[in-house]
């Protein structure tokens, strides 16, 4: 740890670091505020792993731009301790790198919170009292630490050790994650990375704001240690132990870190991932894979799966076991390609022509990330279906930290299933559950079966008799409804009959049970449920409906023609239930907490049809 320079107090008279006794926090919400190409996305990274290292809680958020020449940027972390299910609505300390960032992101400091803004780029409103302003000349410092040609370099890191400072952060920790982070570079890279971080650390930030804060002590007593990663590296892991092996894809932002880590890690476990050339030559190719009998995974964003929907037909038709991931960003078309949004429920659950039925699973947080692909590849293969997983934005960027699975129970095995199948297997069987047998399965009966797009007997052989589509259709679609009967009553969090039911699916999970918590506190008597099997949907859930004057679903989508969103609009034509409504809303950003609340409050006296978070005003 680096002291602070005695020298660099300005002539302050505040009191010094020694004499300071740090505030005690549950946690804070810290929202860096720069551009692309300055790095906080590393800042946020260290922090987030670091809160994972010292048994923290941990959420982080951000946005990057979508076009390469980069622009405006944050990173936020919540962190602290206990449960943190959200990114929080306000923040508590502003990091404003440039005037622009200072201008867009003030707003959002709470009162009584803290602006600390690099005083060579920004002029904030002096006579604004509502919060501490704590100007630092992080440019001109940092040249002055690395030399005259690092004014772009090792701002980021300098920021890292003024944050550390201020919150009283295991620096020793850090320093080893820095260390591991640029392992692989020049030994240079990681010298000027701690450099700076010491510099930063050294800085008497403590003379400025006249006090410094630390995070209450976490009282974890499961024993169990943390790991920390982004949803989409979790949902990687999860594919892995799920026994995924092979898979084809093409780049598409949020998807493409999918792939990317599938390319360096598959190789490693005897199997391969392939780049294809398009979308349709990817799932085509996954679909290759999959046929030959092991679990293959393909994966894109919205409009990468429109191309996919004319193969995942077929695949419903053979009845080929096969993982599809969309990472869900803002559309239509191009849309918003780094935004959240949940639109394409709908697309996955009728997106192929005719009657293609498949499985659509939704993680709610990146712990889910990494068990939801477990559960896909087990359904996958004994129902040998597609299995569709949603995931958005907001879940591959996020970081968290949970406890770390117990691998060596949960890991598949990957071998395909060649064991000998009988004289009297039929690969269709009208009366049983599809399994699908790979080539190089032993058939004792000696006629092996015909695997095409056509509509089969039970053999496989193509056939346009009516009486035998009809109970084919119904065989693929009986074989879900076996599913959905099996699955596990959704749980209730908070009251478990009352006036208000929250339902969510995928990323607002947290502030939709967040806002449970508030209403309840308020004395409100109300429930939420997260939905994980979209198609098809637990059982139970009539009587958990029952139990409540009023149910509002929560989704990133818009509220449609008429006034319902995505699930609650499957959910209405399911129950016919005139209790569900919607709270929605488009605006490419996750919920906040208070945004759910004020919906809440907002409808809960109405019965008029449901209304968007963001109503379209015909007069504006």
């Amino acid at each position: 740890m680096v002291s602070p320079n005695p020298d660099s107090d300005g002539g302050s008279s505040k009191p010094s670091a020694s004499s300071l006794s740090p505030s005690t926090l549950p946690d804070a919400v810290i929202r860096l505020a720069g551009n692309s190409q300055d790095g906080i996305q590393t800042i946020g990274g260290f922090l987030a792993r670091l809160a994972g290292r010292s048994d923290q809680d941990v959420i982080t958020y951000m946005t990057i731009p979508s076009t390469i020449s980069g622009g405006p940027s944050i990173f936020q972390v919540r962190m602290g301790t206990g449960e943190i299910l959200s990114v929080g609505d306000q923040i508590d300390f502003l990091v404003a790198f440039y005037q622009h960032s200072y201008e867009e992101h003030i707003g959002s400091l709470r009162d009584g919170g803290v602006l600390i803004y690099d005083s060579d780029n920004v002029t904030p409103d002096q006579t604004d009292r509502r919060y501490l302003q704590v100007p630092i000349p992080i440019t001109t410092t940092i040249i002055e630490v690395m030399g005259g040609s690092s004014k772009d370099k090792g701002k980021n890191m300098f920021v890292l050790g003024l944050l550390s400072r201020v919150f009283n952060l295991d620096v020793g920790k850090l320093q080893t994650l820095v260390r591991e982070r640029f392992a692989g570079k020049a030994e240079d890279v990681a010298r000027n990375a701690l450099h700076a971080l010491d510099a930063g650390y050294g800085y008497p930030v403590d003379n400025l704001m006249g006090r410094l804060f630390r995070f209450d002590q976490n009282q974890r007593t499961n024993g169990k240690f943390q790991v920390t990663m982004d949803g989409n590296t979790a949902l990687t892991y999860g594919l892995l132990a799920a026994g995924v092996r092979y898979g084809a894809g093409y780049p598409i932002t949020p998807w493409s870190t999918i792939m990317e880590m599938l390319r360096s890690e598959l190789p490693k476990y005897g199997g391969i991932f392939v780049q294809a050339e398009d979308e349709l030559a990817a799932v085509s190719t996954a679909l290759g894979f999959a046929y030959s009998g092991h679990l293959a995974v393909t994966g894109s964003s919205g409009p990468g799966l429109s191309l996919k929907m004319e193969a995942l037909g077929w695949a419903v038709m053979a009845e080929i076991p096969l993982i599809v991931i969309n990472v869900q960003r803002g559309g239509p078309s191009t849309g918003l390609p780094t935004n959240i949004e949940q639109s394409d429920l709908m697309q996955a659950i009728y997106g192929s022509h005719g009657d293609a039925p498949r499985v659509v699973l939704s993680p709610r947080d990146v712990e889910d990330c990494f068990y939801v692909a477990l559960e896909a590849g087990k359904i996958a293969r004994e129902l040998s279906v597609p299995v569709i997983i949603l995931t958005d934005q907001a879940l591959a960027t996020r970081i968290e930290a949970f406890d770390e699975p117990d691998l060596a129970a949960l890991i598949r095995d990957p071998k395909p299933d060649l064991s000998p199948r009988p004289e009297d297997f039929k690969p269709y069987p009208l009366k049983h559950i599809t399994r699908h047998a790979p080539p190089g399965s032993i058939i004792g009966s000696g006629t092996y079966p015909t695997v095409t797009g056509l509509e089969h007997d039970e053999l496989g052989h193509p056939t346009a008799n009516p009486g035998l589509h009809m109970q084919m259709t119904a065989r693929r679609r009986e074989k879900l409804k076996l599913l959905g009967n099996s699955l596990p009553r959704p749980e209730i969090h908070g009251d478990q009959e009352g006036d208000t039911l929250l339902i969510s699916w995928g990323s607002p999970y947290g502030p939709t049970k967040e806002a449970i918590n508030r209403l309840r506190a308020d004395g409100e008597k109300c429930g939420h449920i997260q939905l994980r099997h979209l198609h098809p949907l637990p059982p139970e859930l009539e009587r958990i409906f029952a139990r409540f004057r009023q149910i509002f679903v929560i989704e990133i989508n818009d509220q449609g023609l008429y006034g319902y969103g995505q699930l609650a609009t499957i959910l209405r034509a399911r129950y016919a239930n005139p209790a569900i409504r919607s709270i929605t809303k488009t605006d490419g950003l996750g919920y906040k907490t208070r945004e759910i609340t004020e919906g809440v409050r907002r409808l809960g006296g109405a019965a008029s049809a449901s209304v968007s978070a963001y109503p379209f005003d015909p007069k504006s």
